[in-house]
Order: structure tokens, then sequence, then C-alpha cells
């Protein structure tokens, strides 16, 4: 009859691999300082711990963070990227997009409650980011207010290549009439880093605007999302 395996705890310690004493240590270690104390590359050596079971991956996790420059910015690489790296199998790279699922969903909780969303500004952004900072390509997403300011949905409605999103104001509109929208907020991305609005982005949220103010549609802002940052044109006056 085959032997049960037995968990790491009950390894006599002749036999426990070099780095679970480490993987204690860095257990215990957040359990008294709280992740916010933590380097990127050690939060995320934890994190790999729960989804890399058998292995050491305090140097996976310093080459992940090397490469892509920031615990955000590994949960945001693609797939095709994550499987560049020398250690990531296609199952620990779908577990590490569970993970960035789960962050996303958890910050669009913050915000997804009964009240104005204006009030929770800084929840915003930081949800914004999450969802969208470190994308590859350009993603255009609306939030849809009511009367009172809360939300009635967060959709993506374009995505477009590095540069580009085709937005079609007279769509935009569309949809708000179709959710019964009274109030917008338009929510775009730019991966070359760079959060300041082009002519073009200028242009389109003046369009959108002018289309939407005769039907009582107010638009609140235009939020442009960098790995560096954001940009709000209401902020620099430009709607």
């Amino acid at each position: 009859m085959p032997q049960a395996v037995k968990p790491e705890g009950d390894l006599p310690e002749a036999v426990k691999p070099h780095y679970l004493g480490h993987r204690e240590r860095a257990r215990q270690r957040f359990n008294a300082v709280g992740g916010e104390a933590l380097q990127d590359y050690e939060l995320l050596e934890l994190m790999l711990h729960m989804i890399i079971p058998q292995k050491d991956t305090k140097q996976l996790a310093k080459d992940l963070i090397a490469r892509f420059g920031s615990f955000s910015q590994v949960l945001g690489a693609s797939r095709a990227r994550l499987t560049e790296i020398k250690g990531l199998g296609e199952t620990t790279i779908t577990h590490i997009k569970v993970m960035q699922a789960v962050a996303q969903r958890y910050g669009r909780d913050q915000i997804v409650r009964d009240q104005p969303i204006l009030g929770s500004w800084n929840q915003l952004i930081d949800y914004c980011r999450a969802q969208m900072a470190f994308d590859d390509i350009e993603q255009f997403r609306i939030l849809f207010l009511d009367k009172k300011n809360r939300l009635i949905a967060d959709e993506v409605q374009q995505t477009g290549t590095v540069d580009h999103t085709p937005v079609y104001p007279r769509e935009v509109i569309k949809r708000s009439l179709e959710l019964s929208a009274t109030a917008l907020i338009l929510v775009h991305n730019h991966p070359s880093g760079d959060p300041a609005p082009s002519s073009a982005d200028v242009r389109m949220t003046r369009e959108i605007a002018d289309i939407a103010k005769p039907l009582g549609i107010t638009l609140h802002d235009h939020i442009i999302i960098g790995k560096a940052g954001h940009t709000s044109l209401r902020g620099l006056k430009l709607i």
C-alpha cells in the first residue's frame, strides 16, 4: 500500500527541503509587520509559496520583479510575456492571473456600494489602476452612474492597440440611454505609461460631453491611467 505524503510541517528535520525554514520565517514576518512593510519581491514570493508548494520561489520572485518592474506589473503581465520566464508553467501562470482577478474584484467591491462614487475618488483611482495601468493595449471603459452618482455599471467599451482605441461617441450615449444613466466617468489607459492626454483624447471627450448634455447626461470626468499615475481632464480644465 502506498504511503501517504506527510505535510511540510510533519517532515523530519533531516529530510526537510532547505527552503521550508525560509518560508516559515517569511510567513512570520508577514504576520508581524503586514503586507505594506514588505518589498514587492517578498510579497510576490509569499504568493508564489501558495502556487508552487514544492519549490524555492525567492529567486523566481526576484526574477519576475526584475523583468516587469513591480508586483502589480507582474500580475498585469500578459500570458505571452509570463511564458518567457523560466520556472513558470501554464498552471502557475493561470494562478497568477487568478490572483490578478481577485485583486481587481476586491478593488471593484470597494466602489460598488450604495453611495455616490464621487465620494470614493481615491478608491476609484486605485480600482482603475488595478484594472488598466499595466495592460499592454489600450482599453476604454465607462462608469455609468445614476442620478445619485451611484454606480450602475462598469463596462469596457473598446480595446485597441498599444497606442490607439477607437471610440464612437454615439455608441457611448446609446449605451447610457439603455442603462438609464444620468452621469458618466470615462477611463482609459496609456500603455506607454505617460497619462498626459492627447489632442485626440480631448477632442473625443468634448464630443461625448456635447452630445450628452442636451440629453440630461453629465460627463463628470475622463481619467487617463498610466503606470506612474493618472490624469483628470476635469482637473486640467479641458472639459
